[in-house]
């Protein structure tokens, strides 16, 4: 499910334009999980996203799914961890910004392919 009926390419879309939309779609995931899991004041929400959708946690997720993704998910994500980003993180080494980077273009390339099975699929095993 996409919440718009544009039709795009997500293969012709940059990597950075694929980790804009994916690092909404991982945050998304993060606060749904969060929010379902407990009713608790948003601070406290906002607090124990943050745990999740730093590039070092972004890092760490990759490592749980590497072995497992595609030849065509991992081609996307070395799309976006190659990306010519204009900066460096402070809270990050440049390797973490430059993974997390590939974990959002992954994410933005499979939510706008309308792969949302898959989306899940790997989330949940980042949880685990």
């Amino acid at each position: 499910m996409r919440f718009t009926d544009l039709e795009v390419s997500p293969k012709q879309l940059s990597p950075l334009n694929l980790a804009f939309i994916g690092d909404c779609v991982y945050e998304m995931l993060v606060r749904e999980t969060l929010v379902c899991n407990a009713n608790r004041p948003v601070n406290d929400l906002h607090r124990e996203s943050v745990k999740y959708v730093s590039a070092k946690a972004q890092t760490e997720a990759f490592s749980k799914i590497k072995d497992i993704l595609t030849e065509d998910e991992l081609s996307q994500f070395k799309r976006g961890r190659n990306a010519k980003v204009g900066h460096s993180p402070k809270s990050a080494t440049d390797a973490e910004y430059h993974t997390a980077t590939g974990v959002e273009s992954l994410f933005g390339y499979l939510y706008l392919s309308g792969n949302i099975e898959r989306i899940k699929e790997l989330f949940k095993i980042i949880n685990e």
